[in-house]
């Protein structure tokens, strides 16, 4: 703006300059608040949705500890129909699981775990549901699917160990006796969480043959 002598210059001046550009500067501070006001409005909604979403998943859990299996089933449904893009859609389909285990339904549970595989939004929780699919596929003697599970997901973090011990209960399934025990004695090294159950698996193996002079 150009050197002003007078007051008058300069409130002349002032003028001009609202008049071009005062509809711009109002807009801004406009949307400006609109911004702020909706960001506030979605953070808010957000927290709502958590919240909600926390408390559907604690009504799971509780049916799912008193054995109610059929309202767990509903529950679990509509948590993940109503809050899928929230952890607890993927947290939902893992009790889900359990459930069906409960019921010997393994063909359901490991189409729970799936579902939790592909909802888990880090990786730790997609590694649990892996983990726990290849349980359940061993369970139904799908040791081929299994391992794949385990080769795929043990990416020799947390969870190496008990994928060791799922490896030996592979191979001791396949009559691979002393590939089992090089596993479980893998698990037990790594500090696999179930390691009292792989020590007593490990004492059942038959006896290594002993050394011919």
């Amino acid at each position: 703006m150009a050197e002003l002598t007078t007051d008058d210059e300069k409130v002349e001046a002032i003028k001009k300059w609202w008049k071009e550009n005062g509809t711009a500067v109002i807009a801004g501070i406009v949307i400006g608040l609109v911004a702020v006001f909706g960001w506030r409005a979605w953070v808010n909604h957000q927290e709502q949705v958590g919240q909600n979403a926390s408390l559907a998943f604690e009504q799971l859990l509780m049916a799912a500890s008193a054995g109610q299996h059929e309202s767990a089933e509903k529950q679990a449904e509509a948590l993940a129909d109503e809050h899928a893009g929230t952890p607890y859609a993927a947290l939902a389909d893992l009790a889900l699981a359990k459930v069906r285990v409960e019921q010997n339904n393994l063909a359901g549970a490991a189409e729970a775990l799936r579902s939790a595989l592909d909802k888990a939004p880090e990786p730790s929780l997609a590694t649990l549901a892996a983990f726990r699919l290849a349980r359940v596929l061993i369970a139904s003697d799908a040791y081929d699917e299994a391992m794949a599970v385990v080769e795929l997901h043990d990416d020799g973090g947390a969870f190496s160990a008990d994928f060791a011990g799922l490896r030996g209960d592979i191979a001791l399934a396949r009559g691979h006796i002393d590939d089992a025990r090089a596993a479980y004695a893998e698990a037990l090294a790594g500090n696999a969480g179930l390691s009292r159950l792989i020590e007593l698996k490990l004492q059942d193996l038959p006896a290594e043959p002993a050394p011919t002079s």
